[in-house]
């Protein structure tokens, strides 16, 4: 259905009614009406009242387009903020300054893993991201461990579920994976679509096909559904038995458990009510932040190795992203 408003002019003269375009009687009464009118032949109006369908056709699909497309989110920097996310970008003890603010937002100990954790992260820019998966037993600190990683990864580029069914990855057209951060809270939530996620791991994009019913002809018809990727992959998971063929595909992280470890959470949580704590949870946004931001200006691109016998090889690794 396409209902408009039409008007004509001609010198003086004019002519202006409602009509829907798609309806062939509705048309001819308008051409006849405004031919009178305006004093001109039916042909001249046919053919300028069939521009202007053409025109409202493709304005109508441009808007649906518009609509169905995912919102893509804009962020700005400003000066202050990229001189202090380049500031941490370029630091030469990077590795260092990064395990600093992990301790300072409250992550006692794990110094490997959230490492790990946070470069697998940055992985996301690659065209082929590393996989994590965390494995403890319940009330570990797991969660609290993925959560601790995340939280200094931009928003925008992070998709977070508590589970997912079998097919639901493949109907995902409308989120965009490409480049992004997708955790699932526990791997048992995954299991059903261990399958999809094994194939967009490894293959970078997933694909099916699935019959449905045609809006405007009600006919049968198949349609092909696609994601794209590449994704890094983050679960976390209890089980002791896991999926092979997924493990095989992540880098397979144990949390420490130990009494000393749980001794030292103790006490950070009873520093954290304490005056110095309150101020360090202050300082934990600016941290937070500082981060997401310099996760902000990282772009991939090719390193040349120099290899032995004058020969070499490209690989891309992510970098900061050079500004003017």
């Amino acid at each position: 259905m396409l209902k408009v408003n039409v008007l004509v002019r001609r010198n003086e003269a004019f002519h202006v009614d409602a009509l829907e375009l798609y309806n062939a009687k509705q048309r001819a009464a308008y051409i006849k009406a405004a031919s009178i009118e305006l004093g001109l032949k039916d042909d001249i109006l046919k053919r300028d009242l069939g521009k202007v369908l053409l025109k409202c056709e493709a304005l109508q699909e441009q808007q649906i387009k518009q609509t169905l497309e995912p919102e893509k989110q804009k962020i700005s920097l400003t000066e202050s903020e990229q001189t202090a996310a380049l500031e941490l970008l370029k630091s030469p003890d990077l590795m260092s300054r990064i395990l600093e603010d992990f301790e300072r937002c409250g992550v006692v100990g794990e110094a490997t893993n959230t490492l790990i954790g946070y470069l697998a992260c940055v992985s996301r820019k690659l065209d082929r991201p590393l996989a994590v998966m965390i494995q403890s037993t319940s009330a570990a600190g797991k969660s609290t461990l993925m959560d601790a990683v995340l939280a200094l990864m931009p928003e925008e580029e992070r998709v977070q579920y508590s589970a997912m069914t079998g097919q639901s990855l493949f109907y995902m057209g409308g989120t965009n994976l490409k480049h992004k951060i997708l955790t699932i809270a526990e791997e048992e939530g995954a299991e059903q679509a261990s399958y999809a996620l094994k194939l967009l791991q490894s293959e970078g994009v997933i694909t099916i096909a699935s019959t449905g019913k045609d809006g405007t002809t009600g006919d049968l018809v198949t349609k092909e559904y696609r994601v794209e990727g590449p994704v890094m992959l983050f679960l976390t998971t209890t089980a002791i038995d896991i999926d092979e063929e997924l493990m095989n595909r992540c880098l397979v992280l144990s949390v420490n458990e130990s009494r000393g470890q749980t001794q030292a959470i103790h006490a950070m949580q009873r520093r954290q009510q304490t005056l110095e704590g309150l101020l360090a949870a202050e300082d934990k946004k600016r941290i937070l932040e500082n981060h997401r931001n310099a996760q902000r200006l990282i772009k991939p691109f090719l390193l040349l190795i120099l290899m032995r016998k004058n020969s070499a090889s490209l690989m891309t690794k992510p970098a900061l992203e050079e500004t003017t």
